[in-house]
Parts: C-alpha cells; structure tokens; sequence
C-alpha cells in the first residue's frame, strides 16, 4: 500500500468519527427529548475526544512524513498534494490543543444550549449567563493553546475564517460602514415605500414547507441525499455529500422567516452536494481544527453560498415576478390583492430590529458587528459577561436606533454562544462580501444570467458555482477559490454596489 493510500484510509477514519458527531449533533436539535441533554454532551465529548486524539497522534505525523515526499512533485494545486498540505497545517495547530480541553468545550453544549433555550424563552439571561462563562472561559484557554501574535480573536478565527484576523475584521467594517451607514440614513429619513402588513398573518406551516421545499428543488437541492426538519434556530449538516440535511422554524403568523430560512439552509446544503464525489471522507472534507466534516473551505465561503441563494436571488424581483403567482395560489386569501412587486418590496423592507436572522440585507451586516465586537471584548476582558444585556441594547442603539425591550429579543437571541462557536459571526458578512464577487463573476462569465434566472432556469448558476466553489471542497483558500473565479482576494466593493443600486432604486434615492 502506497504511502498516499495508507494517510488516506487514516485520515477517512477521523472524518467518520466526526460524521458521528453530526449525526448526534442532528439528532440533538431535532429529535431528542429535553431529557437526553447531559448524557448527549458525555457522548459528544467522548466522540471528539477519540476523533481529537487520534488525529493529533504521532501515528498521524508519521504518516505525513511517509507521505509528503510522495506527493513533492504534484502541481501545486493538486488534490492530493492540497489534502497532505492541509493535514499539516492543522496538525501542527491540533498538537498544541489539549484533547482533554476539546472534549470539555464540546461536552459543554447540550446542556448550554438547553440552558439558553430555556433562557430565551423566560426571558431571563442569568439562567444562561453561567454557561456562557465557562464557554468563554474554555475559548480563552483554547486561544492560548493555539497561540496568537496580537490578540485571542485571531486564534479562535482560525477555526472559522483562517485568512482573517481583528485588524482585518476592523478594515472591513470601516470600509463597509462608510457607504452602508449614509445610505442607511436617507433610507430612514425616507420611511416605508410599500405596504407589508400582509406578511403578517394565519400562515398554514405545512404549505409554507411544501413552497419552500419547492423552492429549494428548484435551486438544486438534492432531496434524494437531504431532508428538511424543524429545529429551534435553523441550520444544515451533512454527513458527507450524500447525507445533506437543513432544518426551519416555522411561524405561523409571519411568512418570510421560515421560507428565507429554507433559501438560506439551502444555500449551504447545495455547497456540500456539490463537493466532487472524489473528495468524500478525505483531508478536504475534513475540518480538523473545528472538529466537523464539512466540505465548506470557511464558515465565510459557507455564509456567501447560503447569503447569494437567500438574497441575491430569493429576493431579487425577477425571482418574486416569476414565483409570486404559486405563492399566492398557495395562500389566496391572505395575498388577495397583493402584487409581486407589493411581495418584492415588502420583504426588502429595510426596518431597524431586534432579530438579526429576520433582518434585512441593509441593516443585517449591524447585527454582525456588534456581536464581533462584544466577542473581542469577552475575550481580552474589556467585556464581562453580566453586563452584556445593557452592552447590547446600547450597541443596538448606537447601530441601528432601536432598543430590544427584552433579553429574548436581545442578548439571548442567537444559538451560537451556546454552541461555543466563537470567533464564528464575522463569517456572515465575510459570506455578504464573497457573494457579491461570485455573482458580479457569474454574470461576467455568464451573458445570458439574468435572463435564466428571471426565467427560473437556475441551473447555470448553480453549474457556475459548483466548477468553481463546491467541487474543490476544502482544497484552496478562500482567496484562493476568489482569485481563481474573481481575479481578486476579498473584496467588499462588488456587494456595496449590489446593496447600493438595490437599495437606491427600492427607495427611490438618487
């Protein structure tokens, strides 16, 4: 057995062991009963454990050192000599963690997040508000096992988005700050333009499911390797490319939240399917560092598949003059009288909230900064957790003008401090800006887009995205999938035109 083999059979014996972990992680937001959350963090701890273990073993390093001369000569964009590349970045990362220390941030979750379920829905933080310490407490530990130059933001960033870092996250919030924050004042001085009561009313779930799924066929999901279920905070998972699942909630009293949630879910699963069948249980869909087998490079090139397919095209006005019409057959009463551009323009109604997952394009990179914010100061000790409900509602104010009146709608809205997954948030507007570059290529590439898109033909799009995103999995950078598709690294100046000619042409601003 060649070297190369040998690394390889290993290497798919740590990704099925983190596919187990998904499989109880899936299972933990869907199916388990409230009961099961102590025991459910014991098994998930010792699954990470083992997969942590073993993956930072000397036997690993010895198979690396077996295989690296064998791969040397492979072009520098190969496979393989990428899988071999990437193993040993993040073993040398792994060496530094603890097993001990990755077990107990894991272990911490179930019952963290049932904590903050229960939190969220008494509206009472300090019930959460001890888990949350000891998960930033293990993230602090955490950030000093890998080690950092500047500050302990950038250590946990490498979980997430490996390129970035604070004074980059900084840069990029300046830079998208000067022209969202003008523009988000003429549009408030500016006041509705349209109509939205109708997105508030008696919405039947099960057809809500029926014309979301639909949508999400239509885009290229796979249903025959994927499921959507209901889950507390919507999410996707996959258990390789053949096992792709998302989850929604649904209320039934207001209609965007559950299908922007599908489009958004759908996103994210179709960049899993569209991993090149090659790749399956190897080092490139392999996230070691996060201790997931994912297909996605980074949670930004992850957000920028979920935020293109959501908003660049389920909320452009070609896609709601073409569907609107199976929308309101769906629901005839509650959309008697309503038109698609009314449908169009309300749910891109720029309104100032509380929710970050119900808001909209113009006011949801706000939402992201004051959490990144918050994030950095809990880690270097500008922030203390108990004066993080106040700390909200005045980065709120400061950033959008509005007040949570409750904790359940404030501090305690988000899932994601419950999961320990710190350091992740930034990735949302990181996916924001990536999604403007692969759209402005697409369309460069692809003269006849916009009219397959208006027409409902999205198979284009998604044959586009999968040549030059999903196929490779892991195998490049971020900047190096943008460089390759774009011709340059990340750059905010495609998605704030989007966002602007959007948004100026919505509202009626010069």
């Amino acid at each position: 057995m060649s070297a190369y083999q040998s690394f390889r059979d290993h290497i798919a014996q740590i990704n099925d062991l983190l596919n187990v972990f998904n499989i109880l992680n899936w299972d933990s937001h869907t199916q388990m009963p409230h009961g099961g959350a102590e025991t459910r963090g014991h098994q998930l701890a010792t699954i990470i454990q083992i997969a942590q273990e073993r993956f930072a073993s000397d036997t690993t390093a010895r198979l690396l050192d077996a295989v690296e001369p064998e791969v040397e000569d492979d072009d520098y964009y190969s496979y393989r000599r990428r899988e071999v590349q990437n193993t040993r970045w993040a073993y040398d990362i792994a060496r530094r963690i603890p097993a001990t220390l990755m077990s107990r941030v894991v272990g911490l979750r179930p019952t963290a997040e049932q904590a903050w379920v229960d939190a969220k829905k008494h509206n009472d933080f300090a019930r959460f508000a001890p888990y949350l310490q000891q998960a930033f407490d293990y993230q602090k530990q955490l950030a000093e096992a890998i080690g950092y130059v500047d500050h302990p933001y950038d250590a946990l960033l490498l979980r997430y988005e490996p390129e970035m870092n604070v004074e980059r996250l900084r840069y990029l919030f300046n830079t998208m700050k000067a022209t969202l924050i003008p523009l988000l004042q003429k549009i408030v001085a500016r006041g509705d333009v349209a109509r939205s009561d109708f997105l508030y009313g008696d919405y039947d779930e099960g057809k809500q499911r029926e014309f979301a799924l639909g949508l999400a066929k239509q885009f290229g999901y796979d249903l025959n390797r994927g499921r959507l279920d209901i889950s507390a905070h919507p999410f996707e998972v996959s258990f390789t490319r053949n096992d792709v699942r998302i989850t929604t909630r649904y209320q039934r009293n207001y209609l965007p939240g559950a299908l922007f949630g599908v489009l958004h879910e759908t996103g994210h699963a179709i960049y899993e399917q569209g991993a090149s069948p090659t790749l399956t249980r190897t080092a490139l869909t392999t996230d070691f560092l996060g201790n997931y087998a994912v297909a996605g490079v980074s949670f930004g090139a992850h957000e920028s598949q979920s935020r293109l397919w959501e908003n660049q095209v389920g909320r452009s006005r070609a896609f709601w003059q073409l569907h609107f019409p199976t929308l309101q057959r769906t629901f005839p009463d509650q959309l008697a009288n309503v038109t698609a551009d009314e449908f169009y323009c309300a749910v891109n109604r720029v309104r100032p909230s509380f929710i970050r997952v119900e808001a909209d394009e113009m006011t949801y990179n706000f939402h992201i900064m004051l959490r990144v914010e918050i994030e950095i100061g809990l880690l270097d000790g500008s922030i203390n957790v108990a004066d993080l409900p106040e700390i909200w509602r005045a980065k709120m104010q400061e950033y959008l003008g509005v007040v949570p009146p409750t904790d359940t709608l404030g501090v305690l809205q988000d899932i994601h401090w419950s999961m320990a997954s710190i350091g992740s948030f930034c990735t949302y507007t990181v996916g924001n800006v990536m999604s403007g570059q692969w759209m402005a290529a697409a369309r460069r590439d692809l003269p006849t887009l916009d009219s397959n898109l208006s027409g409902g033909n999205y198979a284009p799009l998604l044959a586009w995205l999968t040549e030059h995103v999903y196929r490779h999995a892991r195998a490049y950078s971020p900047n190096e999938l943008l460089i390759r598709a774009t011709g340059e690294p990340l750059n905010p100046d495609a998605y704030l035109t989007y966002i602007s000619e959007k948004y100026s042409d919505l509202y009626d601003i010069a």
